[in-house]
C-alpha cells in the first residue's frame, strides 16, 4: 500500500484543540480545506513543543534575514481562530514523529506529522537506521499530514496551541501538580487533601 499524504498547501484552517474535560483531554491537530478535513491526535506535550518550535523557527527566519520575511513578530489578531474543532472529529492517526521547515523560496512554514509506527530491532544502531530509511520512503512510509502555512498563519497556530495546552486544570501551588475539580493530595502538605 502507498503512502497517504494529508497536503494542505494552503489549508483555510489549521488549528490545534482538544475533544474532552480537562484531566481526560484528547489533542488533536486539524487541517481543513477544499471540502476536506483532516484530524490527527498527539499528546499534550507534542503540541506544546510544536508551537515551541513554530515561534523559534519564525524568530530565527526574521532574525536571518534581517527582518525582511513576510513574518510577524506576534499573532495578528484579525487572524486568531477560537473556534472548536470542526466535528466530527475523526482520528486519521495518532501522530509520532513530527518535523518544521521553512521553505525560503515559497515563504512558506512547512508542518508534518507522521503516524507512530513501532519498529523491531536488536540495537539502537539497528533501530535508528530503521527509523531512517521510513521517514525517507516517500513510497511506503507512514501516513502523513503536511501543512503550508504563512508565516501569518503559523504565528496564529502556534499562539492558540500554547494556548490550548495552557487552558487545562490549574496548578496546585504549592507542588505545580494538577489540580482536579475534586481537589488532589498534594506531596507538600505531607498526603493531606487539598481542595480546589
Amino acid at each position: 500500500m502507498s503512502r497517504q499524504v494529508f497536503l494542505y498547501d494552503p489549508p483555510d484552517r489549521f488549528v490545534a484543540g482538544t475533544v474532552g474535560l480537562p484531566g481526560r483531554r484528547t489533542f488533536f491537530l486539524q487541517a481543513s480545506g477544499a471540502g476536506r478535513v483532516t484530524s490527527v491526535a498527539l499528546e499534550k506535550t507534542q503540541v506544546a513543543a510544536l508551537a515551541e518550535r513554530i515561534d523559534e523557527l519564525l524568530d530565527e527566519v526574521v532574525r536571518r534575514t534581517g527582518g525582511n520575511a513576510p513574518v510577524p513578530v506576534m499573532a495578528p489578531s484579525e487572524i486568531t481562530d477560537s473556534a472548536p474543532l470542526d466535528a466530527p472529529v475523526e482520528e486519521e492517526f495518532r501522530v509520532g514523529t513530527m518535523a518544521l521547515a521553512w521553505d525560503g523560496d515559497e515563504q512558506r512554514m512547512i508542518v508534518e506529522a507522521q503516524a507512530l509506527v513501532e519498529l523491531d530491532a536488536d540495537t539502537d544502531e539497528d533501530l535508528a537506521e530503521a527509523e531512517e530509511r521510513l521517514l525517507q520512503d516517500e513510497e511506503n512510509g507512514p501516513p502523513m499530514l503536511r501543512v503550508r502555512l504563512s508565516g501569518a498563519q503559523a504565528r496564529a497556530f502556534a499562539k492558540r496551541a500554547l494556548d490550548v495546552v495552557n487552558a487545562g486544570r490549574p496548578p496546585c501551588p504549592l507542588c505545580s501538580l494538577p489540580l482536579d475539580p475534586e481537589g488532589h493530595v498534594c506531596p507538600r502538605q505531607n498526603g493531606y487533601r487539598r481542595d480546589a
